[in-house]
């Protein structure tokens, strides 16, 4: 009589095991960073305007208006003495920046209420072609005045390189408030009303 060995069935191994469980663990943490890469927006495609924006508080200034030479979006040679007496905001934007972008609306949406008043708006788009500014101007159906500034000369002229900013002129020619960063209509309402009401 014959007998048969039974072989023992192999016990697995437990350090290959704990090996294989962290393998797994690995290669899912890996898929979940690689899956957040790939559905994240690139950089160059373009994002939503931004809306929630936290509007700039002013700074009390005092110094001359700068003398600006410019010309308009219809080409017309334009500098702020010719607003004589006017209160005037001038806002330095450019179309590729979000906030400036944000911002417009609500400068649309003061200048509207004040328009027949001592006071204008003065925007000076900083650096692009004419016809990207006036698509940016029938987008957003700006009705104040827009200064093109391909050389960036108002820029320099405030001495304030970042954008969005933003100056009252009194009427007599004075630099009042300064602002960097956006600001928003209730804001205009709080500080720039008053002085065009002088």
């Amino acid at each position: 009589m014959t007998h048969k060995h039974k072989t023992k069935p192999k016990r697995p191994n437990p350090s290959k095991t704990v090996a294989l469980v962290f393998m797994g663990v690995g290669l899912l943490i890996l898929g979940g960073l690689a899956l957040a890469l790939l559905t994240r927006p690139s950089a160059a495609e373009p994002q939503q305007e931004e809306s929630g924006f936290e509007p700039a508080t002013p700074q009390q200034v005092d110094f001359p208006a700068p003398e600006l030479a410019l010309k308009d979006i219809d080409g017309n040679p334009v500098n702020f003495a010719s607003y004589n007496g006017k209160v005037i905001l001038v806002n330095n934007w450019a179309i590729w920046c979000p906030p400036c972008r944000a911002e417009l609306p609500e400068l649309q949406a003061y200048f509207k209420d004040h328009q027949n008043e001592n006071f204008t708006i003065v925007g000076i788009e900083a650096g692009s072609e004419k016809e990207d500014v006036l698509y940016h101007v029938d987008l957003f159906q700006l009705g104040f005045p827009i200064w093109l500034d391909p050389k960036t000369e108002a820029l320099q002229a405030f001495r304030n390189g970042s954008l969005p900013n933003s100056y009252v002129i009194d009427g007599s020619g004075t630099v009042r408030l300064a602002w960097n960063g956006p600001i928003n209509q209730a804001m205009l309402e709080k500080y720039v009303t008053p002085l065009f009401k002088e």
